[in-house]
């Protein structure tokens, strides 16, 4: 096997540094260093610090956008309006699919997403361009249809509870910090589990005042 180029080299190290430690926390040093580059090879490659976030948020949300898309697209094939369960599935299901429990990969994809979902940095939330815009304002528009009693701010609120339910499990699986160290058996049936649980919560009635 061929080993891997200097700008696949630089996304895997800056994915793990940016995993790790956020966007501020991991200075282009560090990652040039882990990538065995020189320091120019940054500038040379993404052109800037931010830019090379975007790839590597990209490298990794893509796979699960375009699940996420074709599982939409199956549903509104066969109805204008599935059931809050079938987009729930449609939805979360890639989450847990291109996140395997147990796997080195599927753990730092889900530090990413909670970095993305959690760190303060403008960058961290600047990287989104029109596809992942088009794959969210689908399934905005999808729950709204199914679910007409939210507000469209509790509707998101909701949807980034998806997210981050999908993520925290990945962690814990692969660190194996659940309570009784759960084992990966337990840790592939989460996702029924959790289509079952976000189901309930994104039917929940709308919060009142």
């Amino acid at each position: 096997m061929a080993a891997p180029d200097t700008r696949t080299q630089i996304l895997d190290a800056a994915e793990h540094l940016f995993a790790e430690h956020g966007f501020r926390g991991a200075s282009v040093r560090a990652i040039t260093d882990l990538a065995g580059a020189n320091l120019a090879a940054v500038g040379y490659h993404f052109g800037s610090k931010a830019e090379l976030l975007a790839a590597v948020v990209r490298r990794v949300v893509e796979p699960i956008n375009a699940a996420q898309s074709a599982g939409l697209d199956r549903l509104l094939a066969r109805t204008p309006d599935p059931a809050v369960s079938e987009l729930v599935e449609a939805f979360a299901g890639p989450l847990f699919d291109e996140m395997l429990a147990g796997d080195a990969g599927g753990a730092r994809t889900s530090r990413l997403i909670m970095r993305i979902i959690g760190d303060p940095a403008e960058e961290m939330r600047e990287w989104t361009g029109s596809a992942e815009a088009t794959v969210r304002d689908r399934y905005l528009t999808a729950f709204e249809r199914a679910l007409p009693g939210l507000s469209p701010e509790e509707l998101w609120f909701r949807i980034r509870g998806v997210l981050a339910v999908a993520a925290v499990d990945r962690v814990e699986v692969y660190n194996g910090q659940p309570p009784n160290c759960v084992s990966p058996v337990a840790g592939q049936a989460a996702r029924r589990w959790a289509i079952t649980f976000l189901t309930a919560a994104m039917s929940a009635p709308p919060t009142g005042d």
